[in-house]
């Protein structure tokens, strides 16, 4: 197993360094993307597919993938399965499930704003999960590249703020106390989840695309079941077109390569490309969707920059 943890070292063959470059530049403009493709599904101000079955056909649609590279690959002969071996990656899923009703439940004790703002703290509690939990040591200098990534995803959200908005509908950030707490609990499952995820792939020696198999097995189960609950009144497809149908493509895809990611990488580079993606989304925002661009924007740019030179240097 290839485990890459400097993407820019020297260190590694240039064709490989090369394909992995290409692998994560591939993931941000994925990742990036995504919300802009979503801003043009809105129809009169609401999103006319069902999110849920949307995000249930992204799972499914991952499964059916990983099962495929699986067979593709000829590694069904030999494998020694028990339900110690599958039982681990219940994990993940049930913490995300966790933190998504976590997301909702948290909305009525702060604005959206001040959570957009300050769950880029799970950037934080992500990398001191990595160092405790993997035994990784970082250095001063990937300490502070990591803390600029936080102030650029503070400040990326801090520009999406309307500020002009009349006195009518102008932003108020209110947060309390069980609001602050709650969201820290949000941001420590999250990191959890990632370093977790990162450790279970590392640690067994099964093809990734079974281990991918295993996940979205969890993954398709706990989404339908949260869909069949929801009780929605919209048909499964209803509002499906053309673009929703990329979008569900695209973060499929985005799921499989971030996998390679956490296998042969480590979770410390998805953080880089979850903040690089930032800025695709800003880019795309603006030539998309005529969203004017703030000078704040700028700052981001800057200090992701300088971030990624200094971790990776």
């Amino acid at each position: 197993m290839i485990v890459i943890d400097n993407v820019g070292s020297s260190e590694a063959e240039p064709p490989l360094r090369r394909r992995w470059l290409c692998l994560l530049l591939l993931l941000v403009l994925i990742y990036g993307s995504h919300a802009p493709l979503i801003s043009l599904t809105i129809v009169d101000g609401r999103v006319p597919f069902s999110p849920s079955s949307c995000v249930l056909l992204i799972e499914f649609i991952k499964l059916m993938l990983s099962f495929a590279a699986l067979v593709a690959s000829g590694n069904l002969s030999g494998l020694k399965i028990s339900a110690w071996t599958v039982a681990p990656y219940a994990v993940p899923a049930l913490l995300y499930a966790f933190n998504n009703n976590l997301v909702v439940f948290m909305q009525a004790y702060m604005d959206p704003s001040s959570f957009q703002v300050l769950s880029n703290l799970k950037i934080a509690s992500t990398a001191l999960l990595y160092t405790a939990c993997l035994g990784k040591r970082l250095r001063l200098g990937q300490w502070l590249a990591l803390g600029m990534l936080v102030a650029a995803g503070v400040c990326h959200s801090y520009s999406g703020l309307d500020w002009e908005a009349s006195d009518e509908s102008a932003v108020r950030l209110r947060i309390t106390s069980w609001g602050l707490l709650l969201v820290l609990v949000y941001c420590f499952i999250s990191g959890l989840a990632a370093v977790y995820t990162e450790r279970v792939l590392k640690t067994q020696r099964l093809p990734l695309s079974l281990q991918n198999l295993f996940l979205y097995v969890f993954g398709v189960g706990i989404n339908l079941a949260s869909h069949l609950s929801g009780g929605g009144q919209q048909g499964f497809f209803e509002g499906f077109s053309a673009l929703v149908w990329l979008i569900i493509a695209g973060q499929a895809a985005n799921g499989l390569l971030m996998s390679v990611i956490m296998k042969h990488g480590t979770g410390i580079t998805r953080l880089f490309v979850i903040s690089s993606s930032m800025l695709v989304n800003g880019v795309l925002s603006w030539g998309i969707l005529g969203i004017q661009l703030t000078p704040y924007f700028l700052f981001p740019v800057v200090l992701i920059g300088w971030a990624v030179y200094l971790y990776y240097r």
